[in-house]
């Protein structure tokens, strides 16, 4: 089958589709639609149909697109139009999470699937009231039991609503620890300033040496001259203590002869 003729049935079955549907799923439904043909959809022509898909609504005429999210296809707004389409939904369909929430949410992220104890155990308090708040929202299922702890705890993990609501397919998709370590690091201080990009990113290269040998320099003579400085100021508080010295022994001869004036005139 031409696949001309397959895209509109492809666009069709996204579009009524209540949840994402899988590459597979979008094969097994056309085969489905077209069984009395004799040769199967394959699964080859339903990813071209579906990059045609993706070209076409490209376009800045369409203001939704089909997105690969939450493990299958959906088609959703584009994010441009977000303020002109939340006047409609409102808070409606914003899930807002306290940060305790969100700490527990990347916990299980990160470490699914996961028990309650282990949770607590890395945060270090109660995590109850978070959990309970997660399964409430959907954002997390119970997968199961640990089998090899004692009372066999649940286990839980991210659901489908998670990565949907998030945009990613699988736990793979999620920004690694060492990458965002990275972003946090912080840079070396003493940078050439031709090194950094325009819009202030981290610097392209290690440390502009020529400049550290420069600061170095610096530091040194400024550091004589203060030596030099403490000296000239040491010696000018002596010379000026040696001539106050001078003054008040002068001053002090003075009044002994003074002294001896008075007491020949009473002799």
């Amino acid at each position: 089958m031409e696949i001309a003729a397959l895209i509109p049935h492809i666009e069709a079955l996204i579009f009524a589709s209540d949840r994402p549907l899988t590459t597979l799923e979008l094969v097994e439904l056309l085969n489905n639609t077209f069984g009395f043909m004799d040769n199967q959809i394959t699964l080859d022509q339903v990813e071209n149909g579906l990059e045609a898909i993706s070209e076409k609504y490209n376009s800045e005429f369409y203001a939704f697109q089909p997105v690969h999210s939450g493990g299958g296809w959906t088609f959703l707004t584009k994010p441009e139009y977000h303020t002109t389409i939340s006047q409609l939904n409102g808070d409606k369909f914003i899930k807002k999470l306290s940060g305790a929430a969100l700490e527990t949410l990347s916990i299980i992220a990160y470490k699914q699937p996961v028990t309650k104890g282990e949770i607590e155990s890395i945060r270090g308090v109660n995590s109850d009231y978070s959990v309970q708040k997660l399964l409430e929202k959907e954002l997390i299922v119970i997968s199961g039991r640990d089998e090899d702890s004692p009372g066999k705890p649940l286990l839980y993990t991210t659901s489908k609503s998670f990565m949907d609501y998030f945009g990613i397919n699988s736990s793979q998709d999620l920004p690694k620890i060492q990458e965002i370590q990275q972003e946090e690091s912080l840079y070396p201080s003493i940078i050439d300033a031709d090194m950094t990009t325009q819009s202030g990113d981290a610097p392209k290269s290690a440390v502009n040496y020529d400049n550290t040998e420069n600061l170095k320099e610096e530091t040194k003579t400024a550091q004589l001259e203060l030596v030099e400085d403490e000296t000239n100021i040491d010696e000018e508080v002596e010379v000026e203590t040696m001539e106050e010295i001078g003054e008040n022994d002068i001053q002090l001869n003075e009044d002994d002869t003074s002294d001896d004036a008075i007491a020949s005139e009473e002799e």
